[in-house]
C-alpha cells in the first residue's frame, strides 16, 4: 500500500506563475501536485564541490572555445598560409583539451 501524503509545502507564486503551472499540469493530464512531484524527482541537486567542478569546466571550455576561435580566425585571415597539417594539428589539440575536460567531469569519452 502506498504511503499517504499528508505533508504540505507552501510556495509563493505570482498569479501568472500559478496559471502557467496549472496549464502545464493540464497539458500533461495530471494534477499540479503530481507534476511538481515528478519535476522535483528529476531535479539534480548540486553539492558545493560539484558546483566548483562545473565552474572550472565551464571556464576551461571557454578557454578552448577561445583557442578554436583564434585558430579559425588565423585560417580565414591567412588562407594561402593555412596549411592543412597546421589546422588539423590545432583542431586535434582542441579535441584533446575537450576530452580532458570530459574526463574531469567523469563523462564517458569512448563514445565518439
Amino acid at each position: 500500500m502506498a504511503e499517504r501524503r499528508t505533508v504540505q509545502i507552501n510556495v509563493r507564486l505570482s498569479a501568472a506563475e500559478r496559471a502557467a503551472w496549472r496549464a502545464k499540469a493540464a497539458a500533461a493530464g495530471v494534477p499540479l501536485s503530481d507534476l511538481l512531484r515528478q519535476a522535483m524527482a528529476r531535479t539534480r541537486t548540486w553539492t558545493a564541490a560539484d558546483a566548483a567542478v562545473e565552474r572550472e569546466r565551464t571556464r576551461q571550455v571557454a578557454r578552448v572555445g577561445n583557442n578554436l576561435n583564434q585558430l579559425a580566425r588565423w585560417a580565414n585571415t591567412h588562407p594561402s598560409e593555412a596549411e592543412a597539417v597546421e589546422v588539423i594539428a590545432g583542431l586535434l589539440s582542441v579535441e584533446r583539451s575537450l576530452l580532458a575536460l570530459a574526463r574531469l567531469g567523469g563523462e564517458d569519452t569512448d563514445a565518439h
